[in-house]
C-alpha cells in the first residue's frame, strides 16, 4: 500500500512536470527552439493568481482569479515574443536559449521584489480535502491535478492535430521561410503560441502551489521539467506528459527505496539512458523535413 500511496503522489508530481514541459514542446513545435523561462514562466503565474487570489486589495475568488491569471499570462507570453524573442529572429537557436535563460533571471528577480523570497499559499476551496479509498488517501489537489493535466494534454494535441492554426504552427517549424512565402503568418503564429505556452505553465503553478507553498525558486523547477521533455521526445505533446509522469514517479519511490542522493538524480539518469538509447526520446515523431 505504502508503494501505490507514493505512487500516486508521484504521477501528480509528474503532471506539474507534464505541464511545464509541454510548454517546451509547445515552442518545439512552432520554432524548434527551446524556451528556458518555461518554468519561471509557471513561477510567476502562481503569483499572479496569488496576487488575485490573495491580496487585500483585490480578493478575488479562486475560480475568478485562476482564469484571470491565466489570461494575463497569456498577455506576457505574447508580450515576451513580440518584444524580445522575435528581435533576434533568424538568429541561431543558441541565441534564443541564452535570452531565455536572461529572462528566467528576471521573472525571478521581478516576482521577488513584488511577493518577497518567503513561502507563500495559494488560498484554495480544496486545501486539506481528501479522498479516502481503504487505506489509499488521494488530496482533491492531486486528483485534479491528474484531470486538469490529462484534459489539457488531450486538448492541445487536438489542437495541433486538427485545427489550421495548429497545422500552421506545425508548418512553421518545418520551414519557417517556405511556410511564410505559401501565406502562414508566421510572426502571428509564434507570437500565439508563445501566450499559450504563458497559459499552460500558469495551470501549471496554480496545481503546484494548490498542493504547497511556493516561492521565486520553484522556477527551477523548469530543469526537471525539460528532462522530461527530452524523454519523451521534444516534439511530442503526449510524450511530454508521460516524460513527466515517469519522473514523477520514480522521484518518491527512489527517495523512500534507493540509496541517498539517487532520487535527486533520478530525473537526469533517466534522461541519460533515453538519450543512449533512443536519442529521439520515447515518443519521438522522426520525419524528414520539408523544404
Amino acid at each position: 500500500m505504502e508503494l501505490i500511496q507514493l505512487a500516486v503522489g508521484g504521477v501528480a508530481n509528474g503532471c506539474i512536470y507534464g505541464l511545464v514541459a509541454l510548454g517546451f514542446v509547445l515552442i518545439y513545435k512552432t520554432s524548434e527552439g527551446v524556451n528556458f523561462a518555461q518554468g519561471d514562466l509557471m513561477m510567476l503565474g502562481a503569483f499572479v493568481a496569488l496576487g488575485l487570489g490573495n491580496s487585500a486589495q483585490m480578493g478575488l475568488s479562486f475560480w475568478l482569479a485562476v482564469p484571470l491569471a491565466v489570461c494575463i499570462m497569456f498577455c506576457v507570453g505574447w508580450g515576451v515574443e513580440r518584444v524580445v524573442v522575435r528581435r533576434i529572429f533568424g538568429q541561431p537557436q543558441f541565441a534564443l536559449v541564452i535570452l531565455t535563460i536572461a529572462l528566467g533571471f528576471v521573472f525571478r528577480f521581478v516576482a521577488g521584489s513584488i511577493w518577497g523570497y518567503s513561502p507563500l499559499v495559494l488560498e484554495t476551496p480544496f486545501n486539506g480535502v481528501n479522498l479516502r479509498f481503504g487505506e489509499l488517501v488521494i488530496s482533491m489537489a492531486d486528483l485534479l491535478t491528474i484531470v486538469i493535466t490529462l484534459a489539457l494534454t488531450f486538448g492541445l494535441w487536438t489542437f495541433f492535430a486538427h485545427t489550421r492554426i495548429g497545422l500552421a504552427a506545425q508548418a512553421a517549424s518545418q520551414n519557417q521561410m517556405a511556410a511564410y512565402i505559401v501565406g502562414i503568418p508566421v510572426m502571428k503564429v509564434n507570437s500565439l503560441i508563445w501566450g499559450l505556452s504563458g497559459a499552460v505553465a500558469t495551470v501549471a503553478g496554480v496545481l503546484y502551489a494548490t498542493r504547497g507553498a511556493i516561492d521565486p525558486n520553484i522556477g527551477l523547477l523548469g530543469i526537471k521539467a525539460f528532462a522530461a521533455a527530452v524523454i519523451g521526445g521534444l516534439g511530442s505533446l503526449p510524450g511530454a506528459l508521460l516524460g513527466g509522469m515517469l519522473i514523477g514517479v520514480v522521484e518518491p519511490i527512489a527517495g523512500r527505496y534507493a540509496p541517498g542522493g539517487i532520487a535527486i538524480m533520478s530525473p537526469y539518469i533517466i534522461m541519460l539512458a533515453v538519450l543512449v538509447t533512443r536519442p529521439g526520446g520515447l515518443f519521438a515523431q522522426i520525419h524528414m523535413k520539408k523544404v
